[in-house]
């Protein structure tokens, strides 16, 4: 059962990173991370945060060529030599990975891929930011990184990814579906499609409160929500993401 969840996963998860209708916005406008509704929500609900990530992505249509991607990633390189780079390259693909975890425990991480399909460049480049530890210090901490991050390596056409999960203080009050159907309605969101098991729920929803958007059935989706007990009495995990969650759970 939880290998068919996680294919589930993977499949939501490839749709909403390689999907032909995704709203491109960049963070640097919006007047609050999503992440701190996330976090705002949670704290109301008595739920404790135990990771979060941001997530960025943009499809690089000016390469041409493998040498060309490479030539741009070179200068990332460069701007980024404090960083830990590793280089994979074969004759029709090429892929360059950095990280760095900072002081405050923040891991960011780069990636360039190009690939060369039917005689031409496909070219993405990502970046992420995660971390277990969310107050307002935070908060700030990675509302700037990514604004720097934005500005330094992406060209103005990136889809944001935010994504958080923790963990309810107490037993939830209520089934799995009630506490979703809840959820749903702090986020002013409607519910578009939902995945109910005896101990999971996935809900997909399209709320006001978010920028990012996916097509999905013929309708844009821009928040889901997953809840999960493991067994008699045990707490229940919730992990809430927009467009899509990006977090296993």
């Amino acid at each position: 059962m939880k290998d068919k969840k996680a294919i589930l996963l993977a499949i939501i998860t490839v749709i909403g990173f390689m999907g032909l209708t995704i709203g491109n916005k960049t963070i640097v406008a919006y007047e609050e991370l999503d992440l701190s509704k996330f976090a705002s929500v949670m704290e109301d609900e008595n739920i404790i945060i135990s990771e979060w990530s941001l997530h960025a992505r943009e499809k690089m249509e000016s390469f041409e060529t493998l040498d060309q991607a490479e030539g741009y990633t070179n200068q990332l390189k460069k701007a980024y030599a404090d960083w830990e780079w590793t280089v994979k390259s074969e004759s029709d693909q090429w892929e360059a990975t950095a990280s760095k975890t900072d002081d405050e425990g923040i891991a960011e991480s780069i990636k360039m891929m190009s690939a060369e399909a039917g005689g031409k460049i496909q070219s993405y480049l990502t970046y992420e930011m995660k971390g277990s530890l969310w107050n307002s210090d935070t908060e700030q901490l990675a509302e700037n990184k990514l604004k720097s991050r934005l500005s330094d390596l992406f060209r103005g056409n990136t889809t944001i990814f935010s994504c958080m999960k923790g963990e309810f203080n107490d037993k939830i009050n209520g089934s799995l579906s009630n506490t979703a159907s809840h959820l749903l309605e702090v986020f002013d969101a409607e519910e578009i499609e939902t995945l109910e098991e005896e101990n999971f729920v996935s809900t997909t929803a399209s709320s006001p409160m978010f920028h990012e958007s996916v097509a999905a059935g013929g309708k844009k989706m821009n928040v889901q929500i997953g809840l999960r007990t493991e067994g008699m009495g045990a707490n229940t995990t919730i992990v809430i993401g927009t467009p899509i969650i990006t977090i296993e759970y």
